[in-house]
Formats: C-alpha cells, structure tokens, sequence
C-alpha cells in the first residue's frame, strides 16, 4: 500500500483536509494505476516555530 504523508504548518480547516486527502488520493491512484482504496493519505501539522526555512524559524 503507499503512504503519502504531507507535513504543513496548521491552518486548513477539517474540510480543506479532506479535500486534499482526496485530491492527493486521487491523482497518485491516476498517475500510478493504483487502486485508490489501497492508498494512504496522512497530513502532519507541524508548529511555525518548529519549522525552518533558509536557517529561520517560520514563526
């Protein structure tokens, strides 16, 4: 089965999750020929200060 983990900073609402999640679903099982009932989806909030790019923190 794959696994496709998205990591983000928090601030899609429950609805904006699922749209991705079914979107992401959708277009790996397209693009690989996969079944999409077989594909996992997880998404990771990860805190603007526990993110960094270019060497600072995001918040």
């Amino acid at each position: 089965m794959p696994l496709i983990q998205i990591s983000q900073t928090p601030g899609l609402t429950a609805e904006q999750k699922s749209a991705v999640i079914a979107a992401v679903t959708e277009a790996y099982a397209e693009a690989a020929g996969k079944n999409p009932d077989k594909v996992w989806v997880t998404i990771t909030e990860v805190p603007g200060e526990n993110w960094g790019v270019g060497g600072v923190p995001l918040s």
